[in-house]
């Protein structure tokens, strides 16, 4: 074992690969190749003489050494983070927000204009992910994602409930049955789905046909295009619903398991940008009446 710092690029891999338990995720979020990321977690194992992962064919797990060293990376760059902040004097004007891709591009996107002219002099850089990471991450001052329960330990305030409902664009009309028979978009790897919703009212759409993506971008912008009718929550589709790029043809919603939640980081509070812009999303949800609401009658956007 080497007594001297590892480099600190081998360090930003394990975390990396730590966070997501996959190089090839790690990979592709620090736009590196697979076997470079091996590389650098076989270079900083040999550097500190300890196993790091179980690498098994389908599953990369933590050693016991690995799950000790990991949190004490994240502090050191936390602590790094914090203090290039406070020499460079950026703390009270950058904030960096991860979010959840559709949330990011259906709700906050529409809604920047409100935002800067509360707070011109706020400095906002956006990271967007399709899928989160269990833990906060990694430099993220505050961070909105999906979640049908967040990791116990993270300060995850709940936005608002959400329902599901299906939409499709501008002229569409027919009956339940014409939706079961048309073209059907849904997200994947999501618990409430075309076939909760038929469920929530009784009806069998197990021989359903649906199209699946990863994201709403598709889904929606299908439905938009008029390729097919795709399932859709209050948060992605409150906009394109209030300016008529979509139309709910059915009135029944019924609840989503997930929702939608802010994380605040702890150096979050020592930023004046980030506190505005995490008090602007709660004012954002007040203003739609969603807060603490139970979301059963889908009116709002």
């Amino acid at each position: 074992m080497s007594n001297t710092l590892p480099p600190l690029n081998w360090l930003r891999t394990f975390e990396a690969a730590a966070r997501h338990r996959s190089f090839t995720h790690a990979a592709g979020e620090l736009n590196m190749t697979q076997s470079a990321v091996s590389q650098q977690i076989k270079s900083l194992e040999g550097h500190m003489g300890r196993r790091l992962f179980h690498r098994g064919a389908r599953t990369l797990d933590l050693t016991e050494t690995g799950s000790s060293y990991l949190p004490i990376v994240r502090d050191a760059f936390q602590t790094l983070t914090r203090g290039t902040l406070a020499v460079t004097g950026a703390g009270g004007k950058a904030v960096r927000i991860h979010a959840n891709m559709s949330f990011a591009t259906f709700w906050i996107a529409p809604r920047l204009p409100r935002f800067y002219a509360q707070n011109p002099d706020v400095q906002l850089e956006f990271i967007v992910e399709v899928w989160e990471p269990d833990d906060m991450a990694q430099g993220a001052d505050i961070e909105l994602r999906y979640s049908v329960s967040p990791s116990p330990g993270l300060p995850a305030e709940k936005l608002a409930d959400e329902v599901i409902f299906p939409v499709a664009a501008p002229g569409w009309s027919g009956t339940i049955e014409d939706a079961r028979l048309a073209r059907l978009f849904d997200v994947s790897n999501l618990t409430s789905t075309w076939l909760t919703w038929a469920e929530d009212q009784g009806l069998d759409w197990s021989d359903t046909n649906i199209t699946w993506s990863s994201a709403y971008a598709l889904t929606l912008n299908a439905a938009m295009s008029g390729a097919g009718l795709a399932m859709a929550n209050i948060s992605v589709a409150g906009h394109l619903l209030k300016t008529g790029q979509l139309i709910r043809p059915f009135s029944h919603d019924a609840p989503m398991q997930g929702a939608y939640y802010m994380i605040e980081a702890p150096q979050a509070r020592d930023l004046p940008g980030a506190r505005a812009f995490a008090n602007w999303v709660r004012d954002e949800m007040k203003q739609d009446g969603r807060t603490g609401h139970n979301g059963r009658d889908g009116t709002q956007a």
